[in-house]
């Protein structure tokens, strides 16, 4: 029962936290969504594609279940990164439309599969794992990269991703009072 009870649990989230990525792309040109943010070249639309693949990847590759559309392999080492980001040749709702596409077929896996339905990940240091670890583990990869977003999409246009109750003077208060005890605590 528990087991049962934790898939669905698990599961019910990643399909919300997955809205709630692409979601982050709502109102942005195609500059802001692509446009570097971080020296490492991170933007929003780079994290939409690299969660295509790793779902794509755990809840097709490692299951026996091969998503149906070409996708870099987790061993070539030549594509290794280019899942962060999208070329100037690959639109938005293309991307988008896989992603959501990818989203299909991780979830007939998730419903298919028991939840201790074992799987092989190759780049593991325990690799036989159990559908349970990579739901738990994909969750994470997605929430993570989904707080990245949040920053990213502040740093763009102030949007928030919570207390969207509070105002800009409300918010300007608080990164004054942030401030004033960041420099507090400087060393003179």
């Amino acid at each position: 029962m528990i087991d049962e009870f934790a898939k669905t649990y698990l599961h019910g989230d990643l399909r919300e936290i997955r809205e709630e990525m692409v979601g982050k792309l709502d109102g942005l040109g195609e500059y802001d969504i692509r446009r570097p943010l971080t020296a490492t070249g991170t933007n929003l639309l780079g994290f939409v594609k690299h969660l295509t693949l790793t779902e794509a990847r755990y809840f097709g590759d490692i299951f026996g279940r091969p998503f149906a559309e070409p996708m870099p392999r987790w061993d070539d080492l030549e594509a290794r990164g280019t899942d962060m980001w999208a070329t100037e040749h690959e639109s938005r709702t293309e991307i988008v439309e896989r992603y959501r596409r990818v989203w299909a077929h991780s979830d007939a896996t998730i419903t298919e599969l028991a939840v201790d339905a074992p799987g092989h990940v190759p780049w593991w240091p325990r690799p036989d794992v159990l559908l349970f670890n990579v739901l738990v583990h994909v969750l994470t990869e997605t929430s993570r990269h989904a707080g990245h977003a949040d920053i990213l999409r502040e740093q763009l246009d102030g949007s928030l991703a919570t207390d969207s109750h509070r105002d800009a003077a409300f918010w300007a208060a608080r990164r004054a009072e942030v401030e004033r005890a960041a420099r507090a605590a400087a060393p003179s």
